[in-house]
C-alpha cells in the first residue's frame, strides 16, 4: 500500500497530479471495471476500502493496520452494503465517500507541507475544475456538460439578436446566409471582448462567457440570467426584456 513515507508530493502542482491519479484509479473501478470492483467486495470478508493510487491503479483491501495511519483512510466496510442496496446506488454512495477521501489526502499533503492560503485555494480551484467521481459515477458530468454547452449557445444567440435585429429581414440566399455567419463570428468575438469588463447590473460581478446573460432594452444594462430570474429557453420568447429596476419606474404613478 503506498503510503505519505514513500511517495510525499511536496508542491502544488505535485499534489494535483496525485490527485488525478488517484481519482482516475477509483473511477475506473466503479466505471470499466465495475464487474471486478464488485466481486473483491464480498460482504462475507472483513471491513474493506477503495484505494486509488497516484499510479491509476486500484485497489480493494483491509484498512492500515497502524494507528494513526500514514495516509487518511477511505470509507471503511464499503462491501457490507453491497448486497443490501441498488447496484447503482451502492457504487454513487461509494463514489460519494471517495471523493471526501481524496479531498481529505490532498489537504492532508498541503497541511504537512506547509501550503499557505493562496496554495491551499489554488489547489482547490484546480481540483474543483474536474467533475466530482460522484458526477461522473451516476452521469451527471455529461449532463452538466451539456447543459452548459446549451446555456452558452443560447446566451450567444439572444446577445447577437439584440444587436442585430434587422437581419432576420435578409433575403435567405446562400450569399446572404454566408455573409451573416461571417459577420456573427466577428460580432460574437467583439462582443466577448466588450462584455469581459461588463458588470451584472444586479450582483455586480463580472462578465463570464459560459454563463447566460441578458440586456435590458431600456438602460441596456447585462444581468445574470439567474440574478433576474431569466431563463434561457424564458428569454427566447422576450420581445423586448426590462430589468426589474425599469419595469417598477414604468409601473409607478
Amino acid at each position: 500500500m503506498d503510503g505519505g513515507g514513500q511517495y510525499n508530493p511536496r508542491t502544488v502542482e505535485e499534489v494535483f497530479r496525485d490527485f488525478k491519479g488517484r481519482r482516475a484509479a477509483m473511477i475506473k473501478a466503479l466505471t470499466t471495471d465495475v464487474e471486478e470492483f464488485y466481486q473483491q467486495c464480498d460482504p462475507e470478508k472483513e471491513n474493506l476500502c477503495l484505494y486509488g493510487y497516484p499510479s491509476e491503479q486500484w485497489e480493494v483491501n483491509l484498512p492500515a493496520e497502524e494507528v494513526p495511519p500514514e495516509l487518511p483512510e477511505p470509507a471503511l466496510g464499503i462491501n457490507f452494503a453491497r448486497d443490501g442496496m441498488q447496484e447503482k446506488d451502492w457504487l454513487s454512495l461509494v463514489a460519494v465517500h471517495s471523493d471526501a477521501w481524496l479531498l481529505s489526502v490532498a489537504f492532508y499533503f498541503g497541511a504537512r507541507f506547509g501550503f499557505d492560503k493562496a496554495d491551499r485555494k489554488r489547489l482547490f480551484n484546480m481540483m474543483n475544475e474536474l467533475p466530482t467521481i460522484f458526477e461522473v459515477v451516476t452521469g451527471s458530468a455529461k449532463k452538466q456538460a451539456k447543459e452548459k454547452s446549451s446555456t452558452t449557445n443560447h446566451s450567444n444567440s439572444k446577445s447577437k439578436s439584440n444587436s442585430k435585429r434587422g437581419l432576420e429581414s435578409q433575403p435567405k440566399n446562400s450569399r446572404a446566409l454566408q455573409q451573416k455567419e461571417e459577420e456573427d463570428e466577428g460580432l460574437e468575438e467583439e462582443e466577448d471582448e466588450e462584455h469581459g469588463d461588463t458588470l451584472c447590473g444586479a450582483c455586480g460581478e463580472n462578465y463570464a462567457a459560459d454563463e447566460f446573460w441578458i440586456c435590458c432594452d431600456v438602460c441596456e444594462k447585462w444581468f445574470h440570467g439567474k440574478c433576474v430570474k431569466i431563463t434561457p429557453a424564458r428569454a427566447e420568447h422576450i420581445k423586448q426584456y426590462k430589468c426589474p429596476s425599469c419595469s417598477n419606474k414604468r409601473a409607478r404613478p
